[in-house]
């Protein structure tokens, strides 16, 4: 099995290096696991790609790459010039530190990446780990990504809802939950979720030579979503696995809009 694995925490981070242990250990002694990712943190850029800009690309070792560009362009960078045309079975984007559940898929560079994988037909996976109090004094936060990660992706490969001939090929968002290992319940499907009482923000300061700087905030992760959606499920202790499509049509709104204005 030949694996390309990228994040948006960049090439130094720990969930990659945990991500790539798993993607080893699923490929095998005979397969391949190639890393190309951001050469800097790339946090909320989501789905981006520089598109007139060019990106230089650095080789640290064999098999790793890092690109001065977003996940989606770390996953162009893979496909069409470190692979050279060579087909990967599977991409896989994280392990992101903290959540991408609820409103974070519309904003994360780690969603991003797999879309991309799945934009050019691929198998594409999104991993990252819910951080909370209950992981805060774990000596490694990502214990229930690192313990539970090469079962859950085996699961995913074996069930039959990819969609490989789709225009819009289905990927999968896994959503760690913020809990021990020990501790986790098991995986449980479930759509993307909302949290109704918090929102980004900006929070602005001025600098000492009096010029406005404007930082953006997030809301408090703890809040759950709807009960059996995705930031809920891992805030009970599930991992959550939800279906994912870049195909952004509100499906269950074209009839009644083709009423009202045809």
């Amino acid at each position: 099995m030949r694996i390309l694995i990228t994040n948006d925490d960049g090439i130094y981070a720990p969930g990659l290096a945990i991500l790539e242990e798993i993607a080893a250990e699923l490929a095998g002694p005979s397969g391949e696991v190639w890393v190309v990712a951001p050469a800097f943190e790339q946090s909320g850029v989501g789905h981006c790609i520089s598109f007139t800009n060019p990106m230089s690309i650095s080789k640290f070792a064999p098999r790793r790459f890092a690109v001065e560009g977003s996940p989606a362009d770390c996953v162009l960078a893979g496909l069409y010039d470190v692979l050279d045309g060579a087909r990967p079975d599977l991409v896989l984007s994280g392990v992101n530190r903290g959540n991408n559940s609820a409103e974070n898929v519309l904003y994360s560079g780690t969603i991003g990446g797999a879309i991309e994988g799945a934009l050019h037909g691929f198998r594409a996976i999104a991993l990252s780990q819910f951080i909370g109090p209950r992981t805060a004094n774990l000596a490694d936060p990502f214990e229930a990504a690192r313990h539970h990660g090469l079962a859950t992706i085996k699961k995913l490969l074996a069930q039959p809802g990819w969609q490989d001939d789709a225009d819009y090929q289905t990927f999968y968002n896994v959503n760690f939950p913020p809990v021990p290992a020990s501790e986790v319940k098991g995986l449980r499907a479930g759509p993307q979720g909302f949290r109704r009482d918090t929102r980004f923000g900006i929070d602005p300061h001025i600098s000492p030579s009096g010029r406005k700087f404007l930082w953006i905030k997030g809301g408090p992760q703890q809040s759950p979503t709807l009960p059996g959606s995705d930031a809920a499920l891992n805030l009970e202790g599930y991992i959550s696995v939800t279906p994912l499509t870049a195909d952004l049509t509100a499906h269950s709104q074209l009839a009644a809009l083709a009423r009202a204005i045809e």
